[in-house]
């Protein structure tokens, strides 16, 4: 019997997934889809931050590597985009390892491990500005060659569908991780990692798979966004945006809740397009609406928006039973 997180999942995939049927909008198309890439970026970020208590400031650099490996390997070596995406997603994977060994092995958490993520973020940009084979400050272009051998698609449909693909793919790895005793280990180091040690839990290695994992997912949202605006610079690729975006979903849906990346894209990118429309595409608009929503969700609703439904359907529940 399919659980009810696996339920919901398939739930909201459908709706997202039919919404072609019922407008052609490019618009609506362009909005899906870059929220969605966004939503696994930040379901990559919470995987790590919201279940296992890592906080992390610089998730950029996995959604950077992600998006230069992709781009690299076609653009230069002329390598099959499917192939590039592998390799790409690998990548990001063994940065994470990487990153995660230096740090957890030395003892880092809470705000100095934050301080590190940002850190090898910012190291990356400098170093990708600078190199050749990232084009410089110049960036790099991918050939437009629409296919699906090339992942990219002249309907902005059918790229919208390939990106909730991955997001569903995510949402479900994320629920079984959930569900499962590595899931329990970290929910029991981000509680109290001493205990959890004492416990007999194996914590460097859990919180090593957990940041492979998490860059994993974040390499392929890059390479999504690589594919999809056939660009990338180092400012767009390691930029502080996606760090604070991969970090802001999450607490604003509900952090360390599987669908809570995925609410929180779709509640802040839509609260920044209502708010744009009203006043006349202002720029930096949207950065002030999540400001203003992120400080409403710590002060009224910890917990993120999933967090209060819940609590709000428990509270109409109870007095409906008394």
């Amino acid at each position: 019997m399919i659980g009810r997180g696996y339920l919901s999942i398939v739930l909201i995939t459908l709706l997202l997934a039919l919404t072609p049927l019922v407008t052609g909008s490019n618009t609506f198309f362009n909005f899906t889809t870059t929220v969605l890439i966004v939503a696994l970026a930040a379901q990559g970020w919470n995987l790590l931050g919201g279940i296992g208590g890592q906080t992390s400031f610089g998730h950029a650099m996995f959604f950077g590597i992600g998006a230069y490996t992709a781009s690299i390997l076609q653009t230069n070596f002329g390598l099959n985009a499917w192939v590039a995406m592998a390799v790409a997603i690998f990548a990001g994977a063994l940065a994470g390892l990487v990153v995660g060994f230096l740090s957890f092995r030395a003892g880092l958490r809470g705000s100095y491990f934050a301080l590190v993520t940002l850190a090898f973020a910012e190291l990356l940009r400098v170093l990708a500005n600078a190199s050749d084979m990232t084009g410089g400050a110049a960036g790099l272009l991918l050939k437009l060659n629409p296919g699906f051998a090339n992942l990219q698609f002249s309907s902005r449909p059918a790229f919208m569908l390939l990106a909730l693909s991955f997001v569903f793919i995510s949402l479900l790895v994320t629920q079984k991780v959930a569900n499962s005793r590595f899931g329990a280990h970290l929910v029991a180091v981000r509680e109290n990692e001493d205990a959890a040690k004492a416990l007999g839990v194996d914590v460097l290695t859990v919180k090593l798979k957990a940041i492979s994992l998490s860059g994993a997912m974040t390499a392929a949202a890059g390479v999504l966004y690589v594919q999809y605006f056939l660009y990338i610079d180092a400012g767009i690729a390691f930029g502080i945006w996606i760090s604070i975006e991969a970090l802001l979903a999450p607490i604003v849906g509900g952090r360390g809740i599987v669908l809570g990346p995925l609410i929180g894209a779709f509640t802040m990118h839509g609260l920044g397009e209502i708010t744009k429309g009203f006043a006349g595409g202002m720029p930096g608009i949207d950065l002030i609406v999540y400001a203003i929503v992120l400080i409403a969700v710590i002060a009224f609703a910890s917990s993120g928006v999933l967090g209060l439904a819940k609590k709000v359907s428990l509270h109409f529940s109870a007095k409906e039973a008394a």
